[in-house]
C-alpha cells in the first residue's frame, strides 16, 4: 500500500526539520517504509536514521521530531543569524 512507503512530500517536510538544525542531509537515513509512531535513533559517527510515522501523517509528527532530535543534543541554529548575512 502506498500510504506505508515515506513520499517526497514526506522527505522534504522531514528536511526542513533536520535543516534548521544544521544536520548534513548525508548523514541522516530515512527508510523507505514509514512504521508505528515514527522514530528517531543517533548512530555512531553523527549520523541519524529516522523512521516516519505510519500511524499519524508526517506533518503532524515534526514537533516530535524536533524534540527527539533535541533529545539526541542537536541543537537548533538561531534563524536570526542566518538572516543577518
Amino acid at each position: 500500500m502506498d500510504d506505508d512507503i515515506i513520499g517526497m512530500d514526506d522527505m522534504m517536510a522531514i528536511y526542513e526539520v533536520t535543516d534548521r538544525f544544521g544536520i548534513d542531509r548525508e548523514s541522516i537515513s530515512v527508510p523507505l517504509e514509514k512504521e508505528g509512531g515514527g522514530a528517531v535513533t543517533g548512530g555512531t559517527g553523527g549520523t541519524v536514521e529516522i523512521t516516519a510515522p505510519a500511524t499519524i501523517p508526517t506533518s503532524e509528527w515534526l514537533p516530535a521530531l524536533e524534540e527527539d532530535l533535541l533529545g539526541l543534543g542537536f541543537e537548533l541554529q538561531s534563524e536570526e543569524d542566518e538572516e543577518a548575512f
